[in-house]
């Protein structure tokens, strides 16, 4: 991983959309502060075009596609695009999956839940588990007490052998069954909705995270960059970034964004 300073002005001049992870890249210690909403704005305001790429659910997707200065976003690890026209005033709901897959997928997902919370002692259900369409997501650090390495292991586990994906963030494991994940939700939505050729791809977009659930998204684009406290997950992301941040979560973001407007 390279110091930002690495990245060539070249590099810089051609990107033209920023892809960021939200939980511990925008917000600090789970909240957002006004220098990285400030970051947001001002990164939208130069230009940029500024996606969101996050596992939260899609209670939280259509207030950020609405309210703050993106335009659109990628919810619960690729399961959909939500974005906000403000001169016509109409969401875009996009899902990966038709309702009824998603009502099938459901029952699954339920058996998973009784599993985990009845075998993992201190694991939870999120608070945002209410506003999810596609996913369950296991509370590991948000609002209880940090579980082992190993009871998040087992939680991973139980979701694996029971069909579904399951990618660890910083807080939760969200677990969901399909293809679909963060990467190939948002490389069809860069295609389909803001006109990206495979050419385009690598050079003209950026993608700043922090955890394991980023790793494909690291692997994936050239201009890729962690925020410090990635180097909290290293043996445990498959393909890290290819830069890094000096400091830590929404910092590390303002940091990015200072950087790429004061090139």
């Amino acid at each position: 991983m390279h110091k930002l300073s690495i990245m060539s002005r070249q590099q810089m001049d051609e990107i033209k959309i920023i892809l960021t992870d939200i939980d511990d890249t925008i917000t600090t210690d789970g909240s957002l502060k006004s220098s990285s909403y400030s970051a947001l704005e001002r990164l939208s305001d130069a230009g940029y075009i500024v996606i969101p790429v996050t596992g939260r659910c899609a209670g939280w997707c259509d207030h950020i596609a609405r309210m703050w200065p993106v335009n659109g976003v990628v919810g619960e690890n690729g399961a959909f695009f939500f974005s906000y026209n403000h001169q016509s005033k109409k969401m875009l709901h996009t899902y990966s999956q038709s309702e009824k897959e998603r009502t099938n997928n459901k029952k699954t997902l339920q058996k998973i839940k009784k599993i985990v919370l009845d075998t993992i002692p201190g694991s939870a259900l999120a608070s945002d588990q209410d506003y999810r369409k596609t996913d369950l997501a296991i509370d590991f650090a948000e609002d209880v007490p940090r579980l082992s390495t190993s009871n998040i292991k087992e939680i991973v586990n139980i979701a694996i052998k029971a069909g579904a994906t399951a990618k660890v963030s910083s807080i939760h494991v969200n677990c969901w069954i399909g293809n679909h994940n963060k990467l190939n939700t948002t490389i069809k939505t860069l295609q389909q909705n803001f006109g990206m050729i495979d050419s385009d791809l690598q050079k003209k977009v950026l993608f700043i995270g922090d955890s394991p659930n980023d790793s494909m998204m690291f692997g994936y684009f050239d201009q890729s960059v962690g925020v410090a406290n990635v180097r909290d997950f290293m043996d445990e992301i498959d393909e890290l970034p290819k830069y890094i941040t000096s400091h830590h979560s929404g910092e590390g973001f303002v940091e990015l964004a200072n950087y790429l407007l004061d090139k």
